[in-house]
């Protein structure tokens, strides 16, 4: 019984570790302060390709994503990769991409960049949905 105890209330301590430091990694950037330590802006990219669209067709759309970080400056570290979610709510999205930046201004050069341009064209006949979703989390 009292090893039950224990482990209910060591549970229960964890859960409100875990619960406190997910609340903190995922403060607006308006709630941190000047002092806070410094941000890294994430560039969220969901992609839901086109019926018909081959693996060597998404493939070459992955690696000229990629490509874009040794032809945009403000580009600091790209990931990307394949929906692995066992929920089954990734609502016909398979393939998502992660492209870090520094701040809102290397985004912003970003997106009219030629290279990035470039990259719209080849990969817009392709898609039959995008989702774009931009947030904000310390180094």
């Amino acid at each position: 019984m009292h090893t039950k105890a224990v482990s209910v209330a060591t549970f229960k301590l964890w859960s409100l570790i875990v619960t406190a430091a997910m609340m903190s990694a995922c403060l607006p950037q308006s709630a941190l302060s000047d002092d806070a330590a410094p941000q890294l802006l994430r560039h969220v990219v969901l992609f839901q390709y086109k019926e018909g669209t081959t693996p060597e067709q998404i493939e070459e759309v992955t690696k000229a994503f990629a490509g874009l970080k040794g032809k945009i400056s403000e580009i600091v570290d790209f990931e990307c990769g394949t929906d692995v979610s066992v929920e089954g709510k990734a609502g016909g999205f398979t393939h998502g991409y992660v492209v870090t930046f520094k701040s809102e201004k290397d985004r912003d050069t970003y997106l009219p960049h030629p290279a990035h341009k470039e990259f719209v064209k080849l990969v817009g006949p392709r898609l039959q949905n995008v989702l774009v979703f931009d947030y904000w989390v310390k180094k």
